[in-house]
């Protein structure tokens, strides 16, 4: 097996040749398993090259899948850094009351994985069948040599995994270089060749392996996962394609997966932030990337709920008024107009800076809107009447708001073509520009049409009171 996994991962290292690559670091399967191996790609200095790291990745999965096809292997492209500490960046975790349930409905999420455009990488935690040959000592045949299971034993270990005999100090080495002792590759491959290994038995007499031990074939059992404490079976899975970004995959698979049928014929249920409660049923819970978003966007929801909550209380403290602070924050969904078609144009996703930007920016947008409504109400106590205080608020207050404005484009505009702060980016930016546009037309005309409302209100009050003692003179003569 290590020898096949060395070959593909050679295999693989020899189809990267991408101009921009510095160099190629091949790992052997000998840190995590002997069916495991990485190949390490280092980019040449961002200077010395033209296309972006995510680019190269995508140059580079064609190559590395052609590679993989009809070999059997598995093969992922993951760029470092590969984001949040995640499996991957779709991770579906099945759950069931026994072992061949998870498997069942393992195997059909990964159909569904492998069928849906867009979706690479597919893979899961789930191992064929590992054909193990177990060496049984012969008590007896070692007895009648003089050898004990110990000295057998440690045969094996020395052959095969080796023993420390000491440290090499190296002067270009910085570090002092550990001996290791065992045999070649070629004696210490295949059962043949550990067979004939001599062992020392009665009277120094050499005896081969073979003579003191037998073979039985058998299969190893799979590694069982575990999450907190509830078996499961994971199913992973990356996103590349023309569209990138985990919610739209999830928003796809979620279409096949709810014909998803269980064995007692109901629908099979998801999960996204907690765990099923119970295993009694076949369950599915996404993770990754997609729970990381879901889980963002929810806090940031919460919380720009909140923060609305609180400015509204405060500017209701401040004018006296429980109408004026709707007026204040009417152009914060107005902010959506810049910064949505603005993410369509540039070709970027909604993403969980976006999200942040937009909070920030409706900070921005709700001053403005307190610095317009408190100017036109200090025109009025100066005694203009409303028409004009709104016209000439709009007018005096323009030039600020547009200079706060410029600002926040002009220090956004740096890490606009960041690949993590992008969206900020362009939340902040777009929005600015549509909400200081949008505002300086909303907010005036929101409130003059709410005080004139409120005006007539109470001027028809004090046509009712001046009337009210002529009716009560008129009634009183009849």
């Amino acid at each position: 097996m290590i020898e096949t996994t060395e070959r593909f991962l050679r295999e693989i290292g020899g189809r990267i040749g991408v101009s921009y690559v510095e160099a190629v670091h091949l790992f052997p399967p000998i840190r995590q398993g002997p069916n495991v191996a990485d190949v390490q790609v280092n980019l040449r200095p961002k200077s010395a090259r033209a296309a972006q790291s995510h680019d190269i990745a995508k140059r580079v999965r064609p190559l590395v899948v052609a590679a993989a096809e009809g070999s059997g292997a598995r093969v992922k492209v993951a760029e470092v850094p590969p984001g949040p500490p995640v499996l991957q960046t779709l991770v579906a975790e099945v759950y069931g009351p026994d072992a061949a349930q998870r498997i069942a409905l393992g195997r059909q999420i990964l159909e569904i994985f492998e069928r849906t455009p867009g979706i690479v990488d597919v893979d899961w935690f789930v191992e064929d069948p590992q054909p193990t040959h177990r060496l049984v000592v012969d008590k007896e045949q070692a007895a009648l040599a003089g050898v004990s299971t110990g000295e057998l034993v440690e045969t094996l270990r020395l052959a095969l995994a080796g023993v420390s005999a000491g440290l090499v100090h190296l002067p270009a080495e910085k570090e002092d270089v550990p001996i290791l002792l065992r045999l070649p590759r070629e004696a210490r491959s295949g059962l043949e060749a550990l067979s004939g290994l001599k062992v020392t038995g009665r009277g120094g007499a050499l005896v081969p392996l073979g003579q003191l031990v037998r073979v039985e074939e058998t299969v190893q059992p799979p590694f069982a996962y575990r999450k907190n404490g509830s078996p499961v079976v994971y199913v992973t899975a990356d996103v590349a394609g023309r569209e990138e970004s985990p919610v739209y995959a999830i928003l796809e698979l979620n279409r096949a997966l709810d014909r998803l049928r269980g064995p007692d014929g109901r629908p099979v249920p998801r999960y996204v932030a907690s765990q099923p409660f119970l295993t009694d049923r076949p369950a599915m819970k996404w993770d990754g990337e997609w729970q990381v978003t879901y889980e963002v966007f929810r806090d940031l929801g919460l919380a720009f709920g909140a923060v609305m909550v609180l400015i509204y209380i405060l500017v209701v403290a401040w004018f006296g008024s429980f109408t004026t602070p709707l007026v204040i924050m009417a152009p914060i969904p107005l902010t959506l107009v810049g910064i949505l078609p603005a993410h369509g144009l540039l070709g970027a996703f909604f993403t969980a800076t976006s999200m942040i930007g937009f909070i920030a920016g409706a900070g921005i947008i709700v001053r403005n809107s307190i610095i317009l409504v408190d100017f036109v109400e200090l025109r009025r106590s100066q005694g203009m009447p409303l028409a004009e205080a709104v016209v000439d608020a709009g007018a005096v207050r323009f030039r600020p708001m547009l200079l706060t404005a410029s600002a926040v484009v002009v220090g956004a505009s740096v890490i606009l073509f960041d690949p993590i702060f992008q969206g900020l980016a362009i939340s902040l930016m777009a929005g600015e520009v549509a909400s200081t546009f949008l505002s300086r037309l909303a907010v005036p005309v929101l409130y003059y049409m709410t005080e004139r409302r409120r005006e007539a209100h109470r001027a028809a009050g004090r046509g009712r009171e001046e009337n009210a003692p002529q009716e009560v003179a008129h009634a009183a003569r009849r």
